[in-house]
């Protein structure tokens, strides 16, 4: 059975820990371990491999979690543009033998008691090599208005699928007790979910199939950008699940979270004797039940309760438990201001390495750049900014124009607008180098790449 992993997502309901290009299943919030990192843990033990839907950039950062778990058997799918789950699923599946068990997966979900998920793993199994296509109902524990939910019939018939409902609408499905969450987990042959989507979506069926005959596939799925922009875009659930004959559901009673805003974060952390999460950083004056999320710098409470209160170092949230939900409004009111704190934090993840900015202000920027070994920048030109290399331990091999050279610490080196370079550590060890920019403009999209070992754009 191949574990389908989607990395897909924005980085919204928990700003400003997760971010665009960190998003939440990344961000090691368990015992310094990722979602992500505890989603491969749990299915590894179930599952002969892995297969990574993600985009270039989030392949990056599940390539480095990979690696600290010492999972090596992974396939690899990256999308150019997000076209929701049904086509990603599809271009995954047409990878795979038509007989072969697929569990697909969010790399996001925490789900605690593995001993039963483990025993519903068995029974969809059971299911899919029946040929049918099973999804995972979660016993609901209270009326919840965030989930769709799953209306069941004689255990594992699926009578219908519903959208996210309203609090009064919820109690009774609770009250009912044939409704289950939509968990967004899934167990099939391959062969028979391409061939459900192409009897009830063709359209994204034949789309999927060009997209994935014209990908490269070379070393991994690089799908080509125009091919999925044709695609349409739509839910398993919409393009296949609620049209199929051949749906089972397996109720599920798993401790299972989607860990999807504050609020359920806050109920999976662990808590002090004043029921806030544990923060050493956290300096408590008669605070009572407040989620405390931070570790640069101290962060001191009096008289508050029921609180959230995060801080990345660049952005500091304030919140009533209870309404942090609308922190997707927040994330949506820096857009509109055209700031980068959606999409970044401080510390920035690269393939090549992290950088992390100490100082950004009216015309400069200084950046903190670590190489990882024989890791090399794109080739690249800047049109709007200088910048000023001083190397503090390690060697960094230095390209400018057709000039290469050796730098060791404490030597620099200096870069003008327009001139093609790029920083290179073939050592052993770690490259550290502090970058100072200066310019008229130094946003991180201010770069051309001409050459680029990890073919990003």
């Amino acid at each position: 059975m191949t574990n389908i992993i989607l990395c897909g997502g924005s980085g919204t309901r928990l700003w400003p820990i997760s971010r665009t290009l960190m998003p939440k299943q990344f961000v090691k919030l368990f015992s310094n371990k990722s979602l992500f990192q505890l989603t491969i843990e749990r299915n590894s033990k179930l599952c002969e491999s892995q297969f990574i839907v993600s985009n270039s950039e989030q392949y990056f950062l599940a390539l480095d979690q990979l690696e600290e778990l010492n999972k090596t058997n992974n396939k690899y799918l990256l999308e150019p543009i997000g076209r929701n789950t049904a086509p990603a699923i599809a271009l995954a599946c047409m990878e795979l033998d038509n007989e072969e068990l697929v569990l697909v997966t969010p790399s996001d979900h925490l789900i605690k008691n593995e001993i039963e998920y483990e025993k519903v793993i068995n029974q969809a199994k059971e299911f899919a090599n029946d040929n049918k296509l099973v999804t995972f109902g979660i016993t609901p524990t209270f009326a919840e208005t965030g989930y769709g939910y799953i209306e069941s019939t004689n255990i594992y018939d699926v009578k219908a699928f519903h959208e996210k409902p309203d609090f009064d609408v919820a109690t009774q499905y609770l009250e009912a007790g044939n409704y289950y969450w939509n968990s967004g987990m899934f167990c099939f042959k391959a062969g028979v979910f391409l061939e459900e989507l192409k009897n009830y979506s063709p359209e994204i069926y034949e789309n999927s199939l060009i997209a994935f005959n014209n990908a490269n596939k070379e070393n991994i799925i690089r799908i080509k950008y125009e091919d999925m922009l044709s695609i349409p875009e739509d839910s398993i659930d919409y393009a296949v699940m609620e049209k199929s004959s051949k749906v089972k559901v397996i109720p599920s009673d798993i401790s299972w979270s989607d860990v999807g805003s504050f609020d359920s974060l806050y109920d999976e952390l662990p808590k002090d004797d004043n029921n806030n999460t544990i923060n050493e950083s956290h300096i408590c004056i008669d605070s009572t039940n407040n989620l405390i999320y931070g570790n640069d710098r101290k962060i001191a409470t009096v008289d508050i309760e029921d609180c959230i209160v995060i801080d990345t170092g660049d952005a500091i949230l304030v919140s009533k438990k209870g309404s942090s939900q609308k922190v997707k409004q927040v994330v949506q009111k820096l857009k509109e201001q055209k700031s980068e704190l959606h999409n970044v934090h401080l510390k920035g993840h690269r393939p090549w390495g992290t950088y992390m900015v100490l100082e950004d202000s009216n015309g400069y920027k200084i950046k903190k750049i670590i190489v990882k070994p024989n890791s090399r920048l794109s080739l690249q030109k800047h049109f709007h900014r200088n910048e000023h290399w001083i190397v503090v331990s390690g060697s960094a091999t230095v390209t400018i124009d057709d000039k290469t050279f050796i730098l060791n610490p404490n030597e620099s080196t200096y870069i003008k607008a327009g001139q093609l370079h790029r920083l290179e550590n073939q050592g052993k060890l770690p490259l550290v180098i502090i970058e100072a920019q200066v310019g008229e403009y130094t946003g991180e999209d201010d770069i051309v790449r001409i050459d680029d070992d990890f073919k990003r754009d």
